[in-house]
């Protein structure tokens, strides 16, 4: 597992967890930025996953 992996994935659930806060509060703004960093998380995960399978590739007998 990639060290880009794990942090896009957290990066993704904090994320979430501020959208969330900010819908229940009505900060359209917390919200929004919550919403942005999931994106952001969900992208640096996927750029981990790309970096393992690569090391696979590579690593391959």
């Amino acid at each position: 597992m990639d060290k880009d992996q794990v942090k896009g994935k957290l990066k993704q659930a904090t994320g979430e967890v501020k959208q969330h806060v900010g819908r229940a509060t009505g900060d359209k703004d917390q919200e929004l930025r919550g919403h942005a960093e999931e994106q952001e998380g969900k992208l640096q995960k996927k750029v981990g996953d790309v970096k393992d399978a690569a090391d696979k590739i590579v690593r391959k007998p």
